[in-house]
């Protein structure tokens, strides 16, 4: 066996992307039965978000045994991510896979979402609920855009790879000790930084754009892909000033999240994913 690359993996894992979407697309996608009327976006204030995190942590409040059980992945899934990072010498990406949260949140939040859905309707809900997902009408629009956000975390996978190698590369770190003294101490180290803030800040932009009410909007009605991103486009278009707030308290609160061995994402993933409903409540109105 050989270890590859990050470019050679996520070239393999883009090309089976591309498979699972052209099945999902033509699975899960009935064209004639949209909504075709765009929906209508509403203007927001940076003080509505105190309402969207209240809101939020009054979900998590309601039930949170329940996603607690749910979002105990995320933790597992980055502390596998940083033995891997460790184990197979890909010590510089370790920085890169962890704020890849940021890149793929939006869709592993959608069990969050359909929770607060129904709490919403009145419902009881539990645990499980949060499955309902897969029997939406829009799911197969949502694996595709779910994929898609996948597709772009494994670029920045690519994009973060070459932006070391092209400073403190292409040999890897002989140890913890030396990498942290490469990237504090050294002029190649503080530009790997700046670039790799600056290139991660425009990966974050793109997912926060075209997911920031796409995927409660899939779950909540059937306009189709296409409208569900036209219409996060529109609502951070609309609303600049609190949609950057909002990336921003999204981004701190995953940094906060992953700093004690990712066990933060179990408080931190679930207000999150719930806040984000009632974020798509005020934008998108009924």
């Amino acid at each position: 066996m050989t270890i590859r690359n990050p470019i050679e993996w996520a070239t393999d894992q883009l090309k089976f992307a591309g498979q699972v979407v052209g099945s999902a697309s033509r699975a899960g996608i009935a064209t004639e039965d949209l909504d075709t009327r765009l929906p209508e976006v509403s203007s927001i204030r940076i003080a509505d978000l105190g309402d969207v995190l209240a809101r939020g942590l009054d979900d998590f409040a309601a039930y949170r045994t329940d996603v607690i059980f749910l979002c105990i992945v995320y933790p597992v899934v980055g502390l596998v991510l940083g033995r891997l990072a460790f184990g197979y010498g890909m010590l510089p990406l370790l920085f890169p896979l962890a704020s890849g949260f940021a890149l793929i949140g939006p869709f592993a939040a959608l069990g969050l979402y359909e929770m607060s859905r129904r709490r919403e309707q009145g419902g009881n809900v539990a645990w499980p609920d949060a499955f309902g997902v897969i029997g939406s009408r829009s799911f197969g629009a949502i694996i595709i855009l779910g994929l898609l956000l996948v597709a772009i975390f494994l670029f920045w996978l690519v994009a973060a790879e070459s932006i070391y190698e092209f400073t403190l590369g292409p040999e890897p770190p002989a140890s913890i000790g030396s990498f942290a003294r490469d990237v504090f101490t050294t002029g190649a180290g503080w530009t790997m930084i700046v670039v790799g803030v600056g290139v991660g800040f425009l990966f974050a932009l793109l997912v926060l754009v075209i997911s920031v009410v796409s995927f409660p909007l899939l779950l909540d009605r059937d306009v189709g892909l296409g409208a569900a991103v036209w219409t996060s486009v529109r609502a951070v278009i609309l609303n600049p000033g609190p949609m950057a707030v909002w990336g921003l308290i999204v981004a701190g609160g995953l940094v906060i999240g992953s700093i004690p061995l990712f066990l933060g994402l179990i408080i931190v993933m679930p207000v999150l994913g719930h806040a984000t409903w009632h974020l798509y409540r005020k934008v998108v109105p009924r």
